[in-house]
């Protein structure tokens, strides 16, 4: 009968063993110096907030929006280390403030905060029955802050229950007009944009103002004929006030 073969003792790999050794060392050293580092810049008086420092705040970029929002944001902040500052939950909340568009927070050795931030740029005013507001180029409505003046056409054909949506489809032909009219849009006091297909605008022409149908195309091309042979068409009909342009080279009177 054949004996079978004696099993080996199995030898310690001792180079791993002791590898794995010192890298639970390392790691457990790390982790320990990791946490004392926190401790330390959590409660040092020097990485503290302070309200005795009066650029212990800084915020750059605010013209139009609320100072005293974006103060609050931070108010529960002072008297602690900025090193404890949620600073992705303080952008988020920035964000939600009007006029800010975008914002960041950053931490400044060693005991100051920076805020950055980028206003929204209105466009146009938009009119309701309950007061005049500012839209943007993303459709987003702003209140005229107090001190400040802006020259911007009237932008019509949005309704106080707009959603966002129709809000930026309104913003977004507004804008391809104004392109396509360049110079020329510097006599437009209002802009229609309720019918894409049917833009409807108000300008000083000759120190009149009229009203010009002006289609879906062609803008500059039809409102530069217009002005061209205004004097004329002025003459024939001296109280007329609204014109339909929507064929080239052509003006009807319509009323």
């Amino acid at each position: 009968m054949a004996r079978e073969p004696k099993k080996q003792p199995r030898r310690v790999n001792w180079r791993l063993t002791l590898g794995l050794i010192a890298f639970g060392i390392v790691g457990a050293s790390t982790a320990l110096a990791a946490y004392r580092v926190s401790l330390y810049v959590a409660s040092d008086p020097q990485f503290t907030l302070s309200r005795d420092h009066k650029d212990s705040l800084t915020v750059f970029g605010l013209n139009y929006a609320s100072k005293t929002k974006v103060q609050h944001i931070f108010a529960a902040d002072f008297d602690h280390s900025v090193f404890s500052v949620p600073l992705a939950e303080r952008r988020r909340r920035l964000l939600a403030i009007d006029w800010v568009e975008d914002a960041s927070v950053s931490r400044v050795w060693p005991d100051r905060l920076v805020v950055r931030i980028r206003e929204r740029k209105p466009v146009a005013f938009v009119s309701f029955r309950s007061g005049a507001l500012l839209i943007d180029a993303q459709g987003v409505l702003l209140e005229p802050p107090a001190q400040a003046q802006f020259s911007f056409p009237v932008l019509a054909g949005i309704g106080e229950g707009a959603s966002d949506a129709d809000r930026r489809a309104r913003v977004r032909t507004f804008l391809q007009v104004e392109e396509e009219m360049g110079y020329l849009s510097k006599d437009i006091s209002e802009l229609d944009a309720s019918d894409p297909d049917n833009i409807r605008i108000v300008a000083q022409v000759d120190q009149n103002v009229v009203a010009l149908l002006l289609g879906d195309g062609n803008y500059a091309l039809r409102f530069q004929s217009f002005l061209n042979h205004y004097p004329e068409i002025r003459k024939n009909s001296p109280q007329a006030r609204v014109f339909d342009l929507r064929l080239d080279g052509r003006f009807t009177v319509k009323e």
